[in-house]
């Protein structure tokens, strides 16, 4: 359920149509969490680790791979593989930059560590604070995601993304009042719809991370 890229040979033309989308949609990777699906490309591809630094300079960050073969080198470093049983990935087109989006409003005077959202974030919206906290004062529909460089807050039902930890924070939480989320991640570790017990679907729950496993257990 996270952004997907799945890169095609050859690569030139691939990277080119990719500049394209980015012309047209300047800010949709921003701070965008992104799995590469490397499935498509052939075994004996070349520079695999060319293509991670390619994507780099683009400023798009990938937090996870997907159908690596053991044999590329530097693809562990650029990071971790999804857990098997999450769902099929799926191409994703950058919208126009008419998209809606919700951003941390600007601190009057000393900046803030939390941001509090005192509404519903509805689907195709995203929420992104990297400097702390986000607390969310309703749901957060499926198809919308939250993004904090600290832990996340959600008083209400979470059926979309929460991304906690995101600027590199392994302490970090996800609390919500009823989790039917699509994903949740810390720090960079994945959890899937598919992933997740069955038995704490609908309920109130937190995560977190113990070493490079997510726990998840129920709050009442």
């Amino acid at each position: 359920m996270a952004l997907v890229l799945a890169p095609e040979t050859p690569l030139p033309t691939w990277l080119t149509a990719l500049d394209a989308q980015i012309e047209r949609s300047p800010s949709f990777f921003d701070n965008r969490p992104v799995v590469l699906d490397l499935a498509g490309l052939p075994r004996e591809q070349p520079d695999i680790e060319g293509l991670m630094g390619q994507l780099e300079t683009r400023g798009i960050r990938v937090i996870g791979t997907e159908g690596a073969h053991p044999s590329w080198r530097g693809v562990e470093t650029w990071g971790r593989p999804l857990p098997s049983g999450g769902r099929a990935t799926r191409e994703v087109t950058p919208p126009d930059e008419t998209a809606h989006r919700v951003a941390a409003p600007e601190p009057a005077s000393a900046e803030p560590s939390g941001l509090l959202v005192d509404h519903p974030i509805r689907s195709g919206q995203s929420v992104v604070f990297e400097k702390g906290d986000v607390t969310v004062v309703g749901s957060v529909a499926s198809g919308a995601e939250v993004i904090a460089g600290g832990s996340v807050h959600i008083y209400g039902a979470l059926r979309g993304r929460a991304i906690a930890g995101f600027a590199g924070n392994p302490r970090a939480r996800i609390f919500c009042r009823r989790l039917d989320a699509e994903l949740l991640a810390i720090d960079g570790v994945y959890q899937t719809a598919d992933d997740m017990d069955a038995s704490l679907r609908g309920r109130a729950v937190q995560a977190w991370l113990e070493g490079e496993a997510m726990r998840i257990t129920a709050l009442d």
